[in-house]
């Protein structure tokens, strides 16, 4: 038991890691000499970085990226956070169906997340605010380390919801 308790623990952590780096560095999408995100552009050669602000054209989209995948990473430190709590409180025999709730919503929001920026990434990049052409790029690292986060919160939420506490 002290074993499935460890690699749930492990997993949960993995999985908080995981948006935390595809929320954070700048690869989301990237060229030849650039890198850009959700939250600047960065070029490669030079090493100096633009925000991406309300000058761009699809901002919104942008916006809705950033605020989804910062949700989501909140969700699943609340979840963690929640089920030591669980852990402690909940009586022998009881799911961890609360746990398992707020790591969906943490599922959930990253898939939007990704989702948003899947749909919109021709329009994103087409933008006049960028000083350099970014158009013929390709997803980067943190966007293929969004979706694999969307797999693990999706598989511990479900855990969590088949998981009984045992003595």
């Amino acid at each position: 038991m002290l074993i499935l308790l460890a690699f749930i623990i492990v997993f949960h952590i993995t999985s908080a890691a995981l948006l935390f780096i595809s929320t954070i560095d700048n690869a989301w999408w990237v060229g030849d000499n650039f890198s850009t995100d959700v939250w600047r552009m960065c070029t490669t050669n030079t090493s100096t970085c633009m925000a991406i602000t309300d000058e761009f054209d699809e901002y919104q989209s942008i916006q809705a990226v950033q605020a989804a995948m910062i949700l989501s990473t909140i969700f699943c430190c609340v979840a963690f956070l929640v089920f030591i709590l669980q852990l402690f409180r909940l009586k022998q025999g009881e799911r961890f169906v609360l746990t398992s709730v707020i790591q969906l919503l943490s599922c959930l929001c990253v898939m939007i997340a990704a989702s948003i920026y899947t749909d919109r990434h021709e329009e994103l990049h087409k933008s006049l605010g960028y000083r350099m052409e970014v158009s013929k790029g390709q997803y980067g690292y943190s966007f293929v380390l969004a979706w694999i986060a969307f797999a693990f919160t999706l598989i511990s939420g479900v855990m969590y919801l088949v998981l009984r506490k045992r003595k």
